[in-house]
């Protein structure tokens, strides 16, 4: 039995139990700490508190990367941190030297891997306030990543997810199909495919130089940034792996792409970004078509997870906004 054939209520009791359990895993965890859920998404993530002591657990989804492929998000991660200025949480090896971690309980079809990350001060930017200036910063920062992923030497073997037309619309698509998404109806489809076909089109045509595609975050979005008086943490990269670096962009307004202030963020996105890195007027003038590929990837992630809090909150009208979106984005470049 797999962990998606479980129900997420049964399934959440399980993973607690293992991570109260896996806490001995690590030698830095204080006797008597304590661990509890404050996210699930992919990944079940816990704070681990005891007095005066606190850090953070990530049991990975099952199935959804290898030992190896973790191993190289921390070995990236670490890597901005140290080499460009990207402030980035830390972890901590385990008792057997290691940052990976495994483990299992009665119950659970399979063993989890585990990190242990440091706790990192800071609270995420609301959106209901004004957030030109963090997106000006958040720019800034997808610069600075972008610039180091260029050059960074990846360690071998190197193994992460992609992000391109293939893994979002081909034959098995990372997150599963969009159309198979909660309230996609027969109207909604046939805009949607008609957006799908142009996104197709103009990707191709920007193409995969070396200046536009390489090792991004893919999950930039403010749910992932800690801000506090020191400054501006990324967290979460859980999801990096090949793909455009304008989809950068697209992923920071994920759930919020008709928001009406997306225009103005995204002149502040360009306008930090700019002030690290070049992006040509024309390479700008297509993070619309990122936006789109973005959105109906979402709404795939909507339909293959809709056992968990978040995409069962946004799936009564993901399907039909991402049609008045696409119905927008046709107007102007079908």
């Amino acid at each position: 039995m797999a962990d998606s054939d479980m129900p997420m209520e049964q399934l959440l009791k399980y993973l607690e139990v293992l991570a109260n359990r896996s806490l001995a895993l690590w030698d830095m965890v204080p006797a008597g700490a304590s661990a509890r859920l404050i996210n699930i998404s992919e990944n079940a993530t816990y704070l681990v508190e005891a007095p005066d002591w606190k850090s953070v657990l990530r049991i990975h989804r099952e199935n959804y990367h290898t030992e190896n492929a973790i191993d190289c998000e921390l070995a990236w991660s670490t890597a901005l941190h140290h080499e460009s200025a990207i402030v980035t949480p830390d972890y901590y090896l385990g008792r057997d030297g290691k940052a990976v971690q495994s483990g299992t309980i009665e119950g659970l079809p399979a063993p989890r891997y585990m990190v242990m990350f440091e706790f990192v001060e800071g609270e995420q930017p609301d959106e209901g306030q004004d957030l030109v200036k963090p997106f000006e910063e958040l720019g800034e920062i997808a610069a600075r990543t972008h610039l180091h992923s260029i050059g960074w030497k990846r360690p071998e073997p190197f193994e992460r997810l992609t992000w391109d037309l293939e893994t979002v619309f081909g034959e098995n698509p990372t997150w599963g199909r969009w159309q198979d998404a909660p309230n996609v109806t027969a109207a909604i489809e046939e805009t949607l495919r008609r957006v799908e076909d142009v996104v197709k089109r103009r990707v191709t045509e920007f193409g995969k130089g070396p200046e536009r595609y390489g090792l991004i975050h893919a999950d930039m979005r403010l749910a992932n940034l800690l801000i506090d008086d020191s400054g501006t943490r990324l967290i979460d990269f859980d999801d990096c792996g090949m793909g455009w670096f304008l989809y950068d962009f697209a992923a920071s307004i994920s759930f919020v792409e008709d928001h009406p202030q997306v225009p103005e963020l995204k002149q502040a996105w360009v306008r930090g970004y700019r002030s690290i890195r070049d992006l040509p007027q024309w390479d700008g003038d297509q993070i619309d078509t990122f936006i789109m590929l973005r959105r109906l990837a979402l709404l795939a992630w909507i339909g293959s997870h809709i056992e968990a809090p978040e995409p069962q909150q946004l799936a009564p009208d993901f399907a039909r906004v991402s049609a008045e979106l696409g119905n927008a984005y046709l107007r102007q470049y079908a």
